[in-house]
Parts: C-alpha cells; sequence; structure tokens
C-alpha cells in the first residue's frame, strides 16, 4: 500500500528528507565516510589495474635489498660503507637519471670500527654525484623530527640531495596520496619522490593528490649484489642496459621488513603476496606517477556536495521505482567515477553512495512505519463494521476495491432467532436492542474464530461466508465447526438470560456449500463484501426449514458429503424449498451423539 499525501504524511515526507540533507551535511563535513570512500577508490583502481591498465611511459627501476643480499653481505648495514660505495660506482657508469635511497645513511663516522670505511662511501658518492643526480633518504623520529645523516655524506649528495622518507597514510594506515605538507605546522617538507622529480624536472613543482595505482606493479627488481658485481667488472652492457636514463630507488625488498598495505600489489615479483609491499615501492609508485601524467587530483567539495543532493532526491521517487533507480543511479556514479580516475581525476563517491543509500533506507522505513500507523488506524475505524478477514485482506492490500466479485468455492451460514417477532412483543425497544447484542457478540466470536467472514446482519437475522476472501479447500468443516460453537455459546448465553429472569431465545442454522460470486456488491459511495448466486439462496431456503423439521442445525447433502461425518447427522431425506428443486438435507442436534 503506497504512502498517501495524507495531512499528517507529507509533513513528516518532508521532515524526513530535511533530516536526510542535515546527514549529508554531517557526512560531507566529518570523516564519517572515508572508509566507504576508501574501500571504492581502492575497488576501482583494482578494477582499473585489471581491466584498463595505463601505459608507463618513463619507468623505475628498483635496486632491492633481499635475503640473498642479507647473506652475501654478512656486515650490519651500518657497515655496509664498501658496498654502498660499489654501488655508487656502478650508478656512475649506468649514468640514470637519478638516484635516490629509500635507506637512511649512518648519522656518524665508522671508521674507528672499520678504518676506511667513510673514505670508501665518500669516494662513491662523489663518482656517482659527477655523472648522476643523487636523492638520499632522510627518517624522522618518534616526534616527527628528521634524523640526522653524517654530514659529510650529506655534502657530497650538494643541494636538494635529500629528502624525506615519511608517507601520508590515511587513517586506515594504506597510502593513497602524496603531499609535501609534512611538517608540524603543514610546512612543505621535501620528500624523497619530490626531490627525485625535482632532479630530473628542475622546474616541476610537485603538487598534492592520489597516487596512481592503476600504473602496472613493477615486474621485477635488480638486486644490490648484482649491482656491486657488474660495478665491480665493469659491466658497461648490464648497467646501461638496467639504468641509464632511468630514475633508480635503492630500498629493502624483505618480506618481513618495512612492508606497508596498499590498495594493490605493486610487486610483480610476488604475484601471491596480497597487497603487502616494500616500502620502495610506494615512494617508487609515487614517482611513477608523477612522472606518467601526474598525481591524481580529487574533484572539489563542491561538486561532491551536489552529487549527494542529487542522490537525496532518491527519497521521493516510488517506491515500485526505487531500488532501479538507486540501481540506475550508483551504476551512472560508478561509471562516471570510473572514466573520471582513467583521466587522472578522483570522484569520491562515498557520500553520495551513502545519501543515496540512507535515502532508500529510510524511506523505505518512514513508508513503513507511516503504513503501520494507517493500517492501525483504519482497524480501529472500521474493525466494527468489517469482519475481520476482510479487514486482514484490507490492510494488506489484498482485496480489490472496485466493484464486482469472482466465483469462489464457499460454504454459506444463515442463522436467525426462532420467535423473534413474539419475543419482541414482551421486551421494550431497548432491551432488544441488548439481548440482540449480548447474541451477536457470541455468535460473532464463534465464526471469526473459524476463519469465517460475516457479510451482514439481517435484523435478528446473520449470513457469514467461508472460504472468502481467504481460500479454503474444504469451506464446509469450519462453517460446521462455528455452526455448532455458536450453539454451544447460545447454551451459555440462555444460563445467564434465565437468572436475569430473561425468557430464553433459540435459533435455527442452515449451512450450504456450492460455487458463488463473491466481492464488492452495491455502489461506489457504499457497498459490502458479500455473495450471490443458487448456493446463497439455497442456504437461506435450509435455514428456513429447522423451525419444521425440529433441528437447530441443517446442512445441504453437499456439505455432509464435503465432512465425510455422516454418523453425527439424521437424514432428513429431500425437503421442498421455495423457488427452488427440492433439496436433500440433514439435521444435527447438540448431544452425545454429536
Amino acid at each position: 500500500m503506497p504512502l498517501r499525501a495524507t495531512t499528517w504524511g507529507l509533513p513528516t515526507l518532508w521532515a524526513g528528507y530535511l533530516l536526510l540533507l542535515a546527514l549529508a551535511a554531517v557526512l560531507l563535513c566529518t570523516p564519517l565516510a572515508r572508509p566507504l570512500e576508501y574501500g571504492l577508490l581502492d575497488a576501482q583502481q583494482r578494477l582499473l589495474l585489471r581491466y584498463a591498465p595505463q601505459q608507463v611511459h618513463k619507468e623505475v627501476v628498483v635496486v632491492g635489498i633481499d635475503e640473498a643480499t642479507l647473506q652475501q653481505f654478512a656486515e650490519p648495514f651500518a657497515l655496509w660503507h664498501s658496498h654502498l660505495g660499489r654501488f655508487f660506482r656502478g650508478m656512475a657508469l649506468a649514468q640514470p637519471a637519478v638516484v635516490g635511497l629509500d635507506v637512511v645513511l649512518p648519522n656518524r663516522s665508522f671508521d674507528a670500527v672499520v678504518p676506511g670505511s667513510d673514505l670508501q662511501l665518500l669516494r662513491g658518492l662523489i663518482v656517482a654525484r659527477q655523472r648522476t643526480p643523487l636523492v638520499l633518504g632522510v627518517s624522522a623520529d618518534d616526534a616527527g623530527q628528521p634524523r640526522p645523516i653524517y654530514p659529510p655524506f650529506l655534502a657530497m649528495a650538494g643541494s636538494g640531495g635529500s629528502g624525506s622518507l615519511l608517507l601520508s597514510p590515511d587513517a586506515d594506515h594504506v597510502v593513497r596520496r602524496f603531499n609535501e605538507q609534512l611538517g608540524a605546522s603543514s610546512e612543505p617538507v621535501p620528500t624523497l619522490a619530490g626531490q627525485m622529480l625535482r632532479k630530473i624536472r628542475p622546474r616541476a613543482l610537485p603538487q598534492s593528490g592520489l597516487i596512481n595505482y592503476a600504473l602496472p606493479p613493477l615486474p621485477h627488481y635488480i638486486p644490490l649484489q648484482q649491482v656491486t658485481a657488474w660495478a665491480d667488472a665493469g659491466d658497461m652492457a648490464h648497467l646501461t642496459q638496467a639504468f641509464a636514463g632511468k630514475p633508480v630507488l635503492l630500498g629493502s625488498v624483505l618480506s618481513l621488513e618495512d612492508r606497508l598495505l596498499q590498495p594493490v600489489n605493486l610487486a610483480g615479483w610476488e604475484p601471491d603476496n596480497g597487497r603487502t609491499v616494500p616500502g620502495v615501492l610506494v615512494h617508487a609508485q609515487i614517482l611513477r606517477s608523477l612522472l606518467n601524467g601526474g598525481l591524481v587530483e580529487p574533484v572539489a567539495w563542491g561538486w561532491i556536495a551536489v552529487l549527494a543532493g542529487l542522490c537525496s532526491l532518491l527519497w521521493f521517487v516510488p517506491l515500485r521505482l526505487r531500488a532501479a533507480a538507486q540501481a540506475a543511479l550508483l551504476g551512472m556514479l560508478l561509471a562516471v567515477a570510473m572514466w573520471c580516475l582513467q583521466h587522472g581525476v578522483y570522484l569520491a563517491m562515498g557520500v553520495p553512495v551513502l545519501v543515496g543509500l540512507l535515502a532508500l533506507a529510510g524511506r523505505w522505513t518512514l513508508t513503513a512505519v507511516l503504513e503501520k500507523g494507517e493500517r492501525r488506524r483504519l482497524r480501529a475505524a472500521f474493525a466494527g463494521y468489517v469482519s475481520p478477514r476482510v479487514m486482514q485482506e484490507i490492510v494488506r492490500g489484498h482485496l480489490a476495491p472496485a466493484l464486482g466479485g469472482e466465483l469462489r468455492h464457499v460454504c454459506i451460514l444463515f442463522a436467525d432467532i426462532r420467535g423473534f417477532t413474539s419475543l419482541s412483543e414482551t421486551l421494550s425497544a431497548q432491551q432488544i436492542l441488548t439481548l440482540l447484542n449480548r447474541y451477536f457478540e457470541q455468535v460473532n466470536q464463534a465464526i471469526h474464530d473459524q476463519g469465517g467472514t460475516i457479510s451482514c446482519f439481517m435484523g435478528d437475522g446473520i449470513m457469514a461466508i467461508f472460504g472468502a476472501p481467504q481460500t479454503l479447500a474444504t469451506p464446509s468443516v469450519p462453517a460446521f465447526a462455528a455452526a455448532r460453537a455458536m450453539l454451544a455459546a447460545l447454551d451459555k448465553l440462555n444460563a445467564t438470560l434465565q437468572a436475569e429472569g430473561t425468557p430464553p431465545i433459540a435459533i435455527g442454522i442452515g449451512l450450504h456449500v456450492g460455487d458463488a460470486i463473491v466481492g464488492h456488491l452495491g455502489s461506489q459511495a457504499r457497498h459490502d463484501y458479500s455473495a450471490i448466486g443458487d448456493t446463497v439462496n439455497v442456504a437461506s431456503r435450509i435455514e428456513g426449514l429447522t423451525k419444521d423439521l425440529g433441528h437447530p442445525l441443517v446442512c445441504s447433502q453437499a456439505v455432509v458429503a464435503e465432512l465425510a461425518q455422516f454418523p453425527f447427522f439424521t437424514d432428513l431425506g429431500a425437503q421442498a424449498v421455495k423457488g427452488h428443486t427440492p433439496v436433500h438435507v440433514w439435521g444435527w442436534k447438540p448431544g452425545p451423539g454429536g
């Protein structure tokens, strides 16, 4: 049953929409929708990477410190001066575009431990610096302050030769964006990737933005010990082929060290590692994004607010169309967002999607609440005018309001008070009304308990239908049970009446089963739910036989056959009825046999 624009429903509808807009404003101004935004963005990145990966025109080469490197270089990293010096000499031979270190050089001299080690590293830095730009990575302490590097090493890197290794993770600890506003007061802090970009493109000014994870993962890395072996052998061919003119990053690719959870797997050589990747690959992906089309730029906040407002209009979409409208709108948003992301623009869908879902769920909830109130109001207003079964079907919206009916297999019950005219002469009108109400209260309950539908009251008479509006396979069974319950209830009522000094009453009940037209009869202005047809006429005539045949309950042969309870009945044979061929009837009386 659709929500109607009643005097109380329409203001509630608009109040609910205003509440939805308030929630949308809260979502836009707070991080409540961030988890959904992160999930949607990561899913988009993975979809693009799988089905529409972007081309890499300027690749970054990673030199990895792996398990094999640790086995070959047995000293602690702080004493790797000679190995790093050999690495830098190899870079001088290869002449890459820039060399960046995602490892932190010592903050003091170790000559006292390994004499001459400082000189080996310094010579490597000097010779590399003459051929290629260098950027040394700078880490930070727990307070966010940069850790110092031994000044001679830092001096050899030259101006702009250091960059922070700090990254900007989101609240879920995943690094999705590049930002150099890393200072305590958001002041700019040159980063490793940013400084490497400036070495390659001196006029470049890297802006904040999202890392492009639609670029394919790096297919492989080159082990550090392999580079030092090439350098020791002066293998120009391999060094030039691997590094010439390319940005190079040195960092750890160990399986249990410096790992970060990312939206996609950046390590092409680890297809089954999930999304936990070496930190050096995050720096590499930032530099790859900067060199291949730039960072992904987020759409302005105002456009997100417009989209959220558009999604909020799902509140007013009719219920039957709401699911389709939601699917269409979300599908369109996803398609637009994917297209934008493919072209370097990020459309944050978290808030619009959440607002759309809230509009769908909120309007459905409000509709359910208002319809429940409407049903309650209908029951309170009309429960005394229609049978409970009819009321139930009306509230559920299963009973068509239009005039007309349908052919149904039903059992019709007619009941009438015997000698009511004589009884009316001995009682006042108020006493008669009170007596009838007490009587109907008893017999009505007996009929309703068996699922019967009371069609109408006719003075002291009553007509009930079994098998409509709810279909019953054998409607005679509950009809007969209701008739017996009516007679039992009447006995109790008569006992009370006799105690009050009021004469007892007797009734006659007639039952007949068959097909009848059941539905709304009358006019558009006033109609009843009733039945018409030969079955109804025969049931009425059978009820009229009860007085002459001496049985309070008389049933047709069709009813007894459907009941299959012949021992309880008395065969009264074929009886003449007015306006109809004779009808074979059976009688029933309360007692030990019944």
